[in-house]
């Protein structure tokens, strides 16, 4: 995963240039009763691309927010389900589950899973439910810290640029 995850960077990078943040950190990020780490490779208040997984596997709530979110998966498999669904939908290798803005489900990454996450929209609705388990749950503060600095310099980065 790791030789994936150095390409795909160096391609948005090449792509995108300085809008992807030079030398992130990998942090730990607990959300929704799900634990994994995340590197945040763009942050703005409209959209964020990171990385996310975990070697060991992890489930939770997606949350519901204001914003499109596209997980396509890079290794193992996640599936999801929402309310009154009876059987799972299952993402592998190269698909992407978009959770549309609004939508809430309950989510399973599989060990060894990893995926690049898109999100557009209201970002700002997002950091909320991204540092909730941090505060209130884990009392993780160092990777609470990591994951709102990192945040917020590519927020205001981005806001530099005059993009919001």
């Amino acid at each position: 995963m790791p030789a994936v995850a150095d390409a795909l960077v160096a391609r948005l990078r090449d792509a995108y240039g300085d809008h992807i943040l030079p030398s992130p950190p990998w942090v730990l990020n607990a959300a929704g009763g799900a634990i994994g780490a995340m590197l945040v490779l763009h942050c703005s208040l409209s959209e964020y691309i990171i990385i996310f997984g975990t070697p060991l596997g992890t489930r939770g709530f997606t949350g519901r927010f204001a914003a499109d979110d596209y997980f396509t998966m890079l290794a193992g498999v996640q599936t999801a389900y929402r309310p009154g669904a009876w059987t799972a939908e299952v993402y592998r290798p190269g698909e992407t589950h978009h959770l549309r803005r609004g939508d809430a489900k309950v989510y399973e990454l599989s060990p060894g899973g990893w995926a690049l996450e898109y999100a557009r929209g209201n970002i700002v609705s997002m950091l909320p439910f991204g540092a909730a388990d941090g505060v209130w749950s884990t009392l993780d503060w160092v990777g609470l810290w990591g994951m709102v600095r990192v945040s917020a310099v590519g927020i205001v980065r981005e806001l530099l640029k005059g993009k919001v």
